[in-house]
Order: structure tokens, then sequence, then C-alpha cells
């Protein structure tokens, strides 16, 4: 018998769970348990997660050598990029605000939650911290993001043996809690179905709810659409000096394979050989861009992260200030370095940006149900922007193109 998908497990205990939460809503406290249980194994599985793929990732980027003017280059493209991606994600959920009436009947002040309070100037200070031990217990996620760029960057700068060890130990630590997560993430289902239950229980109206998710999935989409057709090509077009039309017919394959698979890595070896032999980068170029691309240009996965967590943010009916949707921004920039390029692994990185911002990591079973479609479209957006990094930085190193 052939195993249902995971994805389509999750949409299953979906409905399962506001089946239940609507119809047996009295008895939400013999299954809500289980969602208690998923939320509490991705809480455990955040700071170590976090750790080890940022400075995996950061690693990653090679030797002080490669830290010169073509590393320069394309971090300024990744980092450029994936802010625009945010942006604009931010844009949308402000102006289209698909939680807001979602009317979850779990209504908090800002100050419940612990949310920053502070000075935009006192946030960057904090972002330093006095204890790495102690914003590991308080789950400081901002000053743990600061110490793992750190200490990855200069692990890069130690002696060969340091910097063999650390990193081949990281690496290490990064694959073991991919493993886990991928465990815990088996049982989302399971916390799918007792979380929505409980959610719908508390809920007023199934057709607000239901009405709410489509247009955060549509809010999602428009931003990936015009990051994806608008902006990339600008850039490709103005800055590259590269016709985005051909630079599209020539990535199609990979663009179509990161599609169906949601998986960035998975589509690498076809992004480079699409990249080399039809838009005639150099394997030089390809093979340093592509591979740090796959690891650390999120602009997909960035932006859905944003606009995830101002939705759950709105259908707490929790109104974000100026300065704490700048967290939002800041944290989505760098937990997208830290994402894994397979799939889901965008839900533990929205953990870590609720986590950052002290929203609750219960707005997770709205938008698990979905994740699996948006995937999709974001893994797509990732790729799209990595080959257009790759021919704009090629064409800035004086390579003559076929595109």
């Amino acid at each position: 018998m052939k195993k249902i998908q995971l994805h389509w497990q999750i949409l299953i205990a979906l409905i399962l769970g506001i089946l239940y939460g609507a119809f047996l809503g009295d008895y939400v406290g013999y299954i809500d348990w289980m969602g208690d249980i998923f939320l509490r194994a991705l809480k455990m599985i955040i700071i170590p997660l976090i750790l080890s793929s940022i400075i995996s990732g950061v690693t990653g980027i090679g030797t002080a050598e490669n830290l010169g003017r073509l590393g320069l280059k394309t971090m300024v493209y990744y980092i450029s990029t994936s802010t625009l991606a945010i942006i604009t994600g931010l844009l949308f959920v402000n102006l289209l605000q698909p939680g807001v009436g979602a009317d979850l009947g779990l209504t908090r002040e800002v100050s419940e939650l612990g949310i920053m309070q502070h000075s935009f100037g006192q946030i960057l200070i904090n972002i330093i911290p006095t204890n790495i031990f102690e914003a590991f217990s308080q789950a400081s996620m901002l000053s743990i993001i600061f110490f793992a760029i750190l200490f990855g960057f200069f692990i890069n700068f130690t002696s060969e043996k340091s910097r063999i060890a650390l990193t081949t130990f990281f690496d290490a630590t990064f694959e073991v809690m991919m493993k886990i997560t991928m465990f815990i993430i088996r049982f989302a289902p399971f916390g799918v179905f007792g979380i929505v239950a409980y959610q719908v229980s508390q809920s007023e109206s199934i057709t607000v709810l239901a009405q709410s998710m489509g247009l955060y999935m549509l809010t999602v989409i428009l931003g990936l659409a015009v990051h994806a057709l608008i902006t990339l090509p600008l850039i490709t077009r103005f800055i590259g000096r590269v016709n985005p039309v051909k630079q599209f017919k020539a990535v199609t394959t990979p663009l179509l394979t990161a599609f169906s698979t949601s998986s960035s890595s998975a589509t690498l070896p076809l992004t480079i050989q699409s990249v080399e032999n039809n838009s005639g980068v150099s394997n030089k170029i390809s093979s340093f861009t592509l591979p740090l691309g796959a690891t650390i240009n999120m602009d997909g996965t960035a932006l859905y992260e944003c606009v995830a967590a101002m939705f759950i943010a709105q259908a707490y009916g929790i109104e974000l200030t100026f300065i704490q949707q700048v967290i939002v921004v800041i944290t989505a920039l760098l937990a997208s370095v830290g994402a894994a390029g397979i799939p889901m692994a965008g839900l533990v990185m929205i953990s870590i940006i609720l986590t950052a911002v002290g929203l609750p990591l219960e707005g997770l079973g709205l938008i698990l149900a979905v994740d699996r479609i948006l995937d999709m479209f974001r893994t797509a957006t990732n790729v799209w922007s990595d080959t257009c990094g790759a021919v704009v930085i090629a064409k800035s190193e004086g390579e003559t193109l076929k595109v």
C-alpha cells in the first residue's frame, strides 16, 4: 500500500481538526495535548538548530580568500534581494491584512506576550549578549543569531586544523539536528489536529477563519510573484545587463524541479548545469555562488516567514509597531541564512521569528496545512534568485554570457 505523503496527511489532519473543534469542542481537552507536545518538541530544537545551521552556513562561505571581491559581491546580492523580498512581503501583508478578523478567540495583550518594547537603538544594543548562555536559556534569538554569525565567520580565520575540526563538528551537528527536525515534522499531522481542533473550538466562525487562510495564501503568492516577476528581472536587466526572459528560459528545468520537489538543495546539480550550459556562466562563478545561494539565499523563504509571522500576529489581534515589524524583517533575513534547502524547513525558521518577537507558537497550526503548497512557490523563487545572482555576478566579472 502506497504511503500517504506528509502534506496530504497534514491536510487530512486539518480537516479532521476543524470537524472535531466544530462539533466536539467541549471535548477538545482530550486531544489538544497532541498540539502541546508537538510545539514543545519544536521549541526544544530551535536553539541548537539555528546555532548549528547558521555557523555551518557561514563557514560554508569558505576560507578567508573566498571572502574577497567575489564573496563580497555575492553576499551583497543575496542580502539585498532577500531584504527586498521581505519588504515586499511586509507591504502586502500590511495592505491585505489577511489575519485581521480571523477571530481566534485568543486575543492577547502585547505586553503579555513579552514582545520587545524598547527603542530601536536599545534593541540593536541588546543583540550583543553579555552572557551567551543566558541568551540560550532565555531564547534571545537575535543575540543567538548574532553570536552564531560571528562564531562561524571567525572559524574561517583560525588555523587549518582548528577550522577543519570546527567546521566538521558544526556540519555534523547540523546534520543531526536536521534528522531530529525531520523526525519531529513526521508527527506534524497529530500536532496540527490538536492545535486546529483547539483553535476552532475557540473560534466563533469557521467560515471567517477559512477566508483568512485563503487571503493569507493569496498574500504570500502575490508577494512571491512581484519579487520573482518584477524585482529580480529588473535587477537582472539593469544591474546585470542580462535579458531576464532568456535567463528564465535557460533555467526552466531547475525551476520546475524546485517547484515540484520543494528542495533547493536537491535541485542544485540541475541549477549548476543549466547556468553553465544554457546561461554561459563559468564554473568558477557557478561553483561558488550557487552552492552558497542554496545554503543562505532564501528570498522566497524569507518573504514567506515575514508574511506568516505578521499573519499570526494579526490573527491573534496583536498590532505590531513599526519597530517590532523591523525586528520581524531583521530576524526573517537572518533566519533565512540558516534555513535548510529541504521541504518544510521554513516552518522551523518561522518558530524562530515568532520566538524572537514573542508571538505564540500555537499560530503555527494555522499555517501548517497550506505550507506545502506555498513551499513549492517559495522554493522556485529561491532557485530563480540564485540563478539571477549567478549571471549578474558573472557579468560584473566581465564574462560573456549566452543570455
